[in-house]
């Protein structure tokens, strides 16, 4: 009732509330809110994860999911995109009024730039009482949390050491479950979380796919090479994140009731995707390290004497059909008897 009183005074420029407040539910606060002024970014706190809740704030425009317990950095990672003197409204709903789809991905601010939900993942979010534990193995082949929870354990509420972070593993031990949580929830509470028109979930699952099967491929020579794949798994899954940026992108173009044919996006994967990656991996301050691995899968660095980049530049080409010579120097290379790495 005071937060009410107080908003029919003077209405403000962010509203955050808890799930649970003393004298009513903070949905009704956050629904009268959004109905006087769809414009002002709603943020909810709460221990709940269960798929009604999730599913509820997701009708209510919430713009942000802050799971209990939380902590400081988590809360001032959240509000600042959200105090952007440029938030009007999402930003992957964010679509010009003219001009098409590839004037629109070139005139994108980074912060707009975004990765699809890997749907598997999504509905495994929206089923009741599900812990960091029981994700953990979803999360480990979707490319969109990889790259967001290597971003956030690279940042200096969660860097104290300044050392990188360039896997999965190490990045959910900086975080902690409960960050690690509400960022994924966050991820899913977006307007467009997941790729949902037939063509471009195709096209979506297409990537998915080559993404882990460069991803097994590269567990499978790291085995063989007795290292260690964390980093390397990463960047495998990564590998098609700028393809995934523009299909993200389609789908929020479509959402906003443009249209989109086939020519004109597969123009757009073809013209644009290495733009989107390079332009997310800045944005999202991705080590370099990481980005070494990411761009060794198209050609080796000139003079290279890592063993980690020539593995994975040896996984992308077997899968893409590389020549005898270049598979025999790479296994050389790599250090590994290639009659035994099947």
């Amino acid at each position: 009732a005071d937060a009410l009183d107080a908003w029919k005074r003077q209405p403000a420029q962010l509203v955050i509330a808890d799930w649970n407040l003393p004298d009513g539910p903070g949905t009704s606060l956050l629904e009268i809110a959004h109905r006087s002024d769809a414009s002002v970014p709603l943020v909810m706190i709460t221990a709940r994860s269960d798929r009604d809740s999730v599913l509820l704030a997701r009708r209510l425009g919430i713009n942000a999911f802050i799971s209990k317990p939380f902590q400081v950095p988590k809360v001032l990672e959240t509000l600042r995109p959200l105090l952007s003197p440029k938030h009007d409204e999402p930003a992957d709903a964010a679509v010009p009024a003219t001009g098409g789809f590839l004037p629109f991905l070139a005139g994108l601010p980074n912060s707009a730039l975004d990765l699809p939900l890997h749907d598997a993942l999504l509905q495994q979010l929206h089923k009741p009482d599900q812990a960091p534990q029981a994700l953990q193995e979803h999360w480990q082949n979707d490319p969109a949390v990889h790259a967001r929870l290597i971003a956030a354990a690279n940042s200096a509420s969660y860097n104290a050491s300044g050392q990188p972070c360039i896997s999965l593993p190490e990045a959910l031990r900086r975080l902690g479950p409960g960050t690690v949580l509400s960022l994924v929830q966050g991820l899913a509470l977006r307007p467009v979380a997941a790729l949902q028109d037939d063509d471009l979930k195709r096209l979506g699952d297409e990537q998915f796919t080559q993404a882990r099967y460069l991803r097994q491929r590269i567990e499978e020579l790291c085995k063989s090479a007795r290292i260690d794949a964390a980093a390397m798994s990463s960047a495998a899954l990564l590998q098609r994140m700028g393809e995934l940026a523009v299909l993200y992108q389609a789908q929020c173009w479509r959402h906003a009731g443009q249209a989109l044919d086939d020519e004109t996006l597969g123009s757009a994967l073809q013209r644009c995707s290495g733009d989107l990656a390079n332009r997310l991996k800045s944005h999202w301050r991705l080590p370099t390290p990481l980005r070494e691995l990411i761009g060794a899968c198209y050609a080796l660095p000139p003079g290279n004497s890592k063993r980690d980049p020539v593995i994975m530049r040896l996984a992308c080409a077997e899968l893409q059909g590389g020549s005898e010579q270049e598979l025999d120097r790479l296994y050389r290379l790599a250090g590994i008897d290639r009659g035994t790495a099947r």
